[in-house]
C-alpha cells in the first residue's frame, strides 16, 4: 500500500495531512510568483504560520476538530490563490487592503478569469477530494474519529512555542525591506499577510507650512526657466484630453507582416509634439488612478485606489484651474460613474458635469460599457453644444473597449492578424488596439467637420500598461520579443506615449526627455498661459524641463524609480538594486544614484503628507 493511498492518507492524524497538503500549495505559490521558485526555506517561513494555527485547535477543539481543520486549511488556500492572481496582472503581493477592491473584481470577471492558468486550481483539488470523502459515512467516520484523539500537549506547547519564535525570526529583521516581493520571500507569504494587517506608518508627516514648490523642485533636481517655451500658446484654446485604456508606446509605429496598427496614432505622433519616454504613474485604481493623477499632479496614495482614500479631500485640480480661467469642464467615460468611486473623485476634482452611462445609454455595449466609437460620437456632439456657449472648455475622454481582457467582438476586428498571433494574449492586445486607434480616427475626422480640431489643444496618452510580463505566456514573450528585437521588460512595459496635437502650435518633433502623468497639469497650464503660483504640483512642464525624476507605485515595488537613464527597482533597500537600463545610450556615470533614490522616497512622502492633511470636503 503506497503512501498517497487514499486509505493511508485517512489514518493520518489531521495536523500532519493538512501539514503537508499546505506545503504543496505553499510550493506552487512559490513557483508562480518568486523567480528562484521554492526552497527548503518553505518549511520555516510558511508552515509554522499553519503550525500556529493548528495548535490553537489541538488545545482547545474536540468534536468540531477536522471541521477546524477544514476552514484553516480552506482560507489559508483563498490566500494562496489570491496572492497568485494579484501577482499575475499586478506583480505584487496582494493585501487586506485590496479588499476595498472587491467591488470591481466581480465588475471585471472576465479579466479575472483570463489570468487563470488551469493548474492553478489544482490548489482547491484537496477540498473537493475531501469533501467527497465526508460524504461518505464510512470514510468520513473514521477519518472524525481518528481528528478527535488529542495530540500530546507537552508536544503541542513546544509546537507552538517554536512556531511562533520561528514567524518572529521571519518578519522581524526583514521589515525595512523595501521591495514587497522581497519581502514576502524573506517572510514567507503568510507571515508577509499577518504583518501587513498589524504594520503601521512609521514615516512621519511633513508640516503643511515646509511643504512648498520650491522644496518639491529641490527634491526633483530642477529650476524653474527664467523664460518658458510655448507659454500662453494655446490661450483660449479648447483642452481635450483622450485617456486610452491600456495603451503601451511600442504600438506607436509598430506594423505586423506590413500592416500599420495604429495608422491614426502614428500620423498624430508624426506630425505633432510626441513623447516617447512617457511613464504610467498609477496606483491600485488603475485607470481611475490615472485620472486622479493628471488632474491633480500628485502620486497615488501608498495604498488603495486615489478615488477611495482621496476623494474626500478639496483637491486642488486642473478641473479647479481651468474653471477659473473661464474654461468650462466636464469629463467623459462610458461606465457608470460610482464605478471605482468616480462619482466622489469628480466632485473632489471640481469638474461641472460628467458623463457616463445614462448619458451614453446601452447601444453597442462592449464589456463594461458603450463602444469607443459610441464615446466619440456623442461626446464630440456635446463638445459643439458647450462650444457654443463662446468659453473654452477643458474636457477628458476616457476610452475602454480594448479593456483588459482585450476580446473584443469578432465585428470590432479591422485587421487580420498572422496566424502566429491568433489565440495568443498579445494577438488580442494588438487586434483591439487596432480597433481602439480606428475609433480615434472617427473622433479626430468628427471634431474636424465640427470645427473643433483647429480650436483645440489635444493631449493623448496611456492610461496604464496593457501586457504584464507576469501575465504573458512562453508564446506571448516570444512575440514580445519579436515586436521589441529584445526581451519585453519592466521598462517597455509601464511605457506608454504622450502625443500633444493643436493646430498652427505643434509640429513634426519628438521630445526625448521623460515623462510621466503628474507632468500633464503643469504641461497644459504653460499651453494654456494659466498661473500655478501657489498651487502645488509634483509634475513638470515637459515642454521646458529636460530632466526629471520619476516616483512609482505599483506595478512594480515600493521605491522603485526612474531617472533620465535607468529604471531602479530596490530590493531590501537600494545596495542591493536592480538597474534597468532605458532604451537609450547610456552615458557615463548615468546609473541612479542613492541620492535619486532618497529623494524618489521624500518626493512621495511630501505628496502623501500634502494630500492627506488638506482639508476634507464638506
Amino acid at each position: 500500500m503506497s503512501m498517497l493511498d487514499p486509505r493511508r492518507l485517512l489514518h493520518m492524524k489531521p495536523f500532519v495531512f493538512f501539514t503537508l497538503i499546505l506545503l504543496i500549495k505553499s510550493t506552487l505559490a512559490y513557483f508562480v510568483i518568486f523567480d528562484g521558485g521554492p526552497s527548503w526555506t518553505i518549511l520555516v517561513t510558511e508552515i509554522p504560520f499553519v503550525w500556529l494555527l493548528f495548535c490553537v485547535i489541538e488545545w482547545f477543539a474536540t468534536k468540531k476538530k477536522l471541521a477546524l481543520y477544514m476552514v484553516v486549511n480552506f482560507i489559508v488556500t483563498a490566500i494562496l490563490f489570491a496572492a497568485i492572481m494579484y501577482y499575475k496582472y499586478f506583480g505584487i503581493i496582494v493585501t487586506y487592503h485590496a479588499l476595498e477592491q472587491v467591488n470591481q473584481v466581480t465588475a471585471v470577471k472576465d479579466s479575472v478569469f483570463s489570468l487563470l492558468a488551469p493548474y492553478y486550481l489544482f490548489i482547491f483539488l484537496d477540498i473537493f477530494i475531501i469533501g467527497f470523502v465526508l460524504f461518505r459515512k464510512k470514510r468520513a467516520q473514521v477519518w472524525k474519529t481518528m481528528s478527535m484523539k488529542k495530540l500530546n500537549m507537552k508536544v503541542v506547547t513546544s509546537l507552538f512555542v517554536l512556531s511562533l519564535a520561528l514567524i518572529l525570526i521571519s518578519i522581524l529583521p526583514n521589515r525595512a525591506s523595501m521591495n514587497e516581493i522581497v519581502k514576502a520571500e524573506e517572510m514567507g507569504i503568510l507571515n508577509y499577510e499577518l504583518y501587513t494587517i498589524f504594520a503601521r506608518e512609521e514615516i512621519p508627516y511633513i508640516a503643511p507650512k515646509d511643504i512648498n514648490q520650491q522644496a518639491i523642485n529641490t527634491l526633483k533636481g530642477i529650476q524653474e526657466p527664467v523664460v518658458s517655451q510655448y507659454w500662453d500658446a494655446a490661450k483660449g484654446k479648447n483642452v481635450i484630453i483622450l485617456q486610452l485604456e491600456a495603451f503601451q508606446n511600442f504600438l506607436i509605429g509598430l506594423s505586423i507582416d506590413g500592416h500599420e496598427v495604429t495608422p491614426n496614432m502614428n500620423k498624430l505622433a508624426k506630425e505633432n509634439f510626441y513623447f516617447p519616454h512617457f511613464y504610467q504613474q498609477v496606483g491600485q485604481g488603475n485607470t481611475s488612478d490615472a485620472e486622479f493623477v493628471v488632474n491633480t499632479s500628485f502620486y497615488t496614495p501608498p495604498r488603495g485606489a486615489a478615488t477611495v482614500v482621496y476623494a474626500n479631500k478639496q483637491l486642488p485640480s486642473l478641473p479647479k484651474l481651468m474653471s477659473q480661467n473661464g474654461y468650462k469642464t466636464a469629463t467623459f467615460h462610458t461606465n457608470f460613474v460610482n464605478f471605482w468611486n468616480r462619482d466622489q473623485l469628480y466632485k473632489a476634482l471640481g469638474f461641472d458635469r460628467y458623463y457616463d452611462q445614462e448619458f451614453f445609454g446601452q447601444e453597442d455595449t462592449v464589456f463594461f460599457g458603450p463602444s469607443d466609437e459610441q464615446l466619440y460620437k456623442k461626446t464630440s456632439a456635446e463638445l459643439e453644444k458647450i462650444s457654443q456657449s463662446g468659453q473654452p472648455f477643458y474636457s477628458q475622454l476616457i476610452s475602454m473597449t480594448a479593456h483588459h481582457p482585450f476580446s473584443i467582438p469578432e465585428s470590432k476586428y479591422k485587421m487580420t492578424l498572422p496566424d502566429r498571433y491568433e489565440g495568443t494574449f498579445v494577438g488580442d492586445y494588438i487586434r483591439a488596439q487596432n480597433y481602439a486607434d480606428y475609433a480615434i480616427g472617427l473622433f479626430i475626422k468628427d471634431l474636424q467637420e465640427r470645427g473643433l480640431w483647429d480650436k483645440s489643444v489635444i493631449l493623448i496618452y496611456g492610461d496604464h500598461l496593457g501586457l504584464p510580463i507576469y501575465s504573458l505566456t512562453s508564446d506571448d514573450k516570444a512575440l514580445m520579443e519579436e515586436i521589441y528585437g529584445h526581451e519585453y521588460g519592466f521598462t517597455d512595459m509601464i511605457n506608454i506615449p504622450l502625443i500633444i496635437a493643436s493646430p498652427g502650435i505643434t509640429s513634426s518633433k519628438v521630445f526625448e526627455q521623460i515623462g510621466a502623468q503628474t507632468d500633464i497639469l503643469p504641461t497644459i497650464a504653460n499651453l494654456t498661459g494659466v498661473s500655478l503660483k501657489d498651487h502645488i504640483h509634483f509634475g513638470q512642464d515637459l515642454l521646458n524641463q529636460t530632466s526629471n525624476l520619476l516616483p512609482e507605485r505599483y506595478y512594480l515595488p515600493s521605491g522603485s524609480i526612474i531617472t533620465d537613464n535607468e529604471l531602479f527597482i530596490p530590493g531590501t533597500g537600494f545596495q542591493d538594486g536592480t538597474h534597468y537600463p532605458l532604451d537609450r545610450k547610456l552615458e557615463e556615470n548615468s546609473v541612479a544614484t542613492s541620492d535619486q533614490y532618497n529623494r524618489a522616497l521624500e518626493l512621495l512622502n511630501y505628496s502623501d503628507s500634502y494630500v492627506k492633511q488638506l482639508p476634507d470636503r464638506k
